[in-house]
This record gives C-alpha cells, structure tokens and sequence, in this order.
C-alpha cells in the first residue's frame, strides 16, 4: 500500500532550482519520491510504500 503527500517549495525571485532540489532531496531521505510537480502552485505530490 502507498502513502502519499503534498508539499509546496518557497518560491521567490532568484534560487528556485536550488529550493526545489532542497525539497525533494530533503523529502528523498525519508523515503518518499515525487510523482508530480505543478509549477503554478508549487506543490510537490510524493508517495512511498506505508509499509517500508
């Protein structure tokens, strides 16, 4: 079974690559990965096995 969550990244005017990458690198190390990523709000939707 898979779990899923939304979370959003800061957006501002210079460094967003960087932020983003923070995000999912921040998310990666507790096991989750990211399925989708909507730019106009920026959120990240990210799931990972409930059961790990």
């Amino acid at each position: 079974m898979k779990e899923y969550k939304v979370a959003s990244w800061k957006i501002g005017l210079t460094n967003n690559n960087e932020r983003l990458e923070d995000t999912l690198n921040e998310y990666a190390k507790q096991g989750w990965r990211a399925v989708h990523i909507y730019e106009n709000t920026a959120s990240i939707v990210f799931e990972r096995d409930k059961n790990r």
